[in-house]
């Protein structure tokens, strides 16, 4: 088992990574400080995991919520479910709530735990790919709204994330590419060697390679823990951790939640973001198709849905949490292995970035 920190002084916590960590009742232990738990999931994932995390909770007073599968559930509706059960089942402010599931269940579970009775201990138990390298570290929890992703929530800190590589097995290979696409991101933002690694070792990773994978994700989640515990609350160099995303968010939200796994709209968000970054001078040609490549390899989409248009993009695009005075600012590349921090973006080199990739 490896095990990483996120510095935030009082509010530090572990990342544990490793196999069979479900199983480990004395890791669960050291982070459960009531005997009230409630472990929150979805329809794919309980039928899989969820016995196996109440196995390592037995002694407890356990409770579970189980959601929909689907970005689609992420909403103020289903977390109201949580807060219902809850309150049915008499829960104090020193109850503990598991997030075990996917990106959703982890930003859905974190939300609940930080608006119930002002706040409960809450554990992070991610259970793909791409919540293991990202949305579980950090502290951002949220819900969508039908105007845009991820505007309604709050930062909230996590007691622990339990990160058990042996539940990758059962990950779609879907779901795999999209954790992937996110890993790549770390590369490309500010870990050069990390992305030269990747170009030649994508194959191990979507072959499911044991120790190509816990090298991915410690990896990963050593960037975004040093980038976290620099800037918590996103007001400088988190920011980074956007690259792709404000176009990402568009594509999902114009196409309606779903219909693209996050890690997908991230992909094709990126290579617009390369895009723009050549039209800016930062990037070279043979530079945006190396993104391009690496997307590809990992079996990732690269093109962009044909039913949004330029002013469809603009729009919603303009509902983002970066943006200041009404003016869209993205994450752009100033190089392979360094990130801008938000930027203005020039209407014009928006316009013709946007028109390159629109249907």
């Amino acid at each position: 088992m490896k095990e990483l920190r996120v510095d935030l002084k009082d509010r530090s916590y572990p990342i544990y990574i490793g196999a069979s960590l479900l199983q480990q009742q004395d890791l669960l232990a050291r982070h459960v400080h009531s005997k009230q738990v409630v472990i929150v999931s979805n329809e794919t994932i309980a039928p899989l995991y969820l016995s196996a995390l109440q196995r390592a909770l037995i002694g407890y007073q356990q409770e579970t919520v189980i959601i929909p599968d689907g970005e689609q559930y992420k909403t103020l509706e289903y977390v109201g479910k949580i807060f219902d059960h809850l309150l049915e089942k008499k829960f104090s402010r020193n109850a503990t709530l598991i997030a075990l599931g996917g990106g959703v269940i982890g930003d859905m579970g974190g939300f609940a735990a930080a608006c119930y009775q002002r706040g409960i201990a809450f554990i992070q138990v991610p259970t793909t790919l791409l919540a293991q390298v990202d949305s579980s570290v950090g502290g951002k929890t949220g819900v969508n709204h039908p105007l845009g992703k991820n505007m309604i929530g709050a930062f909230y800190q996590p007691q622990c994330v339990i990160a058990d590589t042996g539940v990758l097995k059962t990950l779609p290979d879907r779901q795999l590419s999209a954790g992937i696409a996110e890993v790549i991101k770390y590369g490309l933002i500010r870990d050069l060697p990390f992305f030269e690694w990747l170009e030649r070792n994508m194959s191990l990773l979507l072959n499911r390679d044991d120790d190509a994978l816990a090298y991915a994700i410690e990896r990963s989640c050593q960037n975004k823990a040093e980038v976290v515990a620099e800037d918590e609350y996103e007001s400088g160099v988190r920011a980074t951790l956007n690259l792709g995303h404000t176009f990402g968010h568009a594509i999902e939200t114009g196409v309606g939640y779903g219909q693209y796994l996050h890690g997908e709209a991230v992909a094709i968000g990126t290579c617009f973001a390369a895009d723009l970054s050549h039209r800016l001078g930062w990037l070279g040609e043979a530079d945006v198709a190396r993104i391009s490549a690496i997307f590809k390899a990992a079996a990732l989409p690269v093109i962009p849905p044909k039913a949004m248009t330029v002013d469809r993009y603009i729009d919603l695009m303009s509902v983002d949490k970066k943006n200041v005075d009404g003016k869209i600012r993205v994450i752009l590349l100033e190089a392979l292995g360094k990130a801008s921090l938000p930027v203005n973006v020039d209407p014009t080199l928006l316009e013709q970035t946007l028109e390159n990739y629109a249907g």
